[in-house]
């Protein structure tokens, strides 16, 4: 599934084209993807322009002239594919090459936007775990998608201080906790195991064991807090991990997946300068945890 640094890179390739744009059609070619879709969906869409295109954790959040928002989850192979008004159809910026491929022909193609700018933007989920509903603008974050969502880790709301708080009392492996959208919000499973390799962290330590008012435990939540923005931070530069299904918004893969030290490294030497240690994987929760056991402790 895209995590927060996919969902952005999403953000930021669609945001050139959409914000500012008045829809002028839309194309619903099916009743449903994870969930059906609201009432109405077309009728409360066409007409109105795209004041603003936003993230909260994994979604994608469409702030229209009507007091609506738009907000989309891409699933597990969700994608936007471009064809703007220069392309004519010609060149449309759209997914080529996967790390894993993924039938994107048009019997995938769902909804289709059409702006008043010549754009044309489709969305594709072949796997239809994705899906679209619209909310209130005004009191937006109460929706029952948003109301429960931990603190964004890139924002200037998150540091040691309030990881501490979010961890505080917890008997989790500090993974699992991690992965609690209602702690932290955007948080998924590559970018944990990243961070926690970063801070020399076990993802099998209690979590709570990172609050409190000792020095080791304001040292290991300094360095976590510092390890999930930082890891967070470059692979948004990098355009996020091209992973199985996901692509940016314009068809270019993510490269931050060359830059792994321990996700999906099974087998393979620790990269901390001086360890000795070989990355190790272990099942938590049905999910993959890749981890060196020597030098996260």
């Amino acid at each position: 599934m895209p995590e927060l640094p996919e969902v952005e890179t999403v953000r930021r390739g669609l945001a050139p084209v959409l914000v500012g744009a008045k829809l002028i059609r839309v194309e619903q070619r099916r009743p449903d993807l994870r969930f059906p879709f609201p009432a109405d969906f077309i009728a409360r869409l066409q007409g109105q322009r795209i004041e603003a295109l936003d993230r909260r954790a994994k979604y994608l959040l469409m702030r229209l002239s009507s007091g609506e928002t738009l907000l989309m989850h891409l699933g597990m192979s969700g994608r936007f594919l471009i064809e703007t008004a220069d392309d004519s159809g010609k060149n449309p910026q759209k997914p080529g090459y996967f790390y894993q491929n993924t039938d994107l022909s048009v019997k995938h193609e769902h909804v289709v936007f059409h702006t008043e700018e010549g754009h044309r933007i489709g969305y594709v989920d072949p796997r239809r775990f994705g899906f679209m509903d619209l909310i209130p603008q005004d009191g937006c974050d109460e929706a029952p998608w948003l109301r429960d969502l931990g603190v964004e880790p890139l924002s200037n709301h998150f540091d040691a201080v309030v990881l501490q708080r979010v961890l505080a009392g917890s008997k989790a492996p500090l993974k699992s906790a991690l992965l609690d959208q209602k702690r932290i919000a955007g948080l998924g499973n590559i970018y944990v195991c990243e961070a926690l390799h970063r801070a020399g962290l076990s993802p099998l330590r209690v979590a709570g064991t990172l609050s409190g008012t000792s020095a080791k435990a304001r040292q290991r939540s300094d360095a976590l807090a510092l390890a999930i923005r930082t890891v967070l931070q470059e692979a948004v530069a990098a355009g996020g991990s091209s992973l199985k299904d996901f692509a940016a918004a314009d068809g270019s893969l993510g490269y931050f997946q060359h830059a792994f030290r321990v996700y999906d490294q099974e087998g393979a030497a620790c990269p901390v300068q001086g360890c000795s240690g070989v990355v190790e994987r272990q099942v938590q929760a049905g999910r993959s945890t890749f981890y060196c056991a020597r030098c996260q402790t």
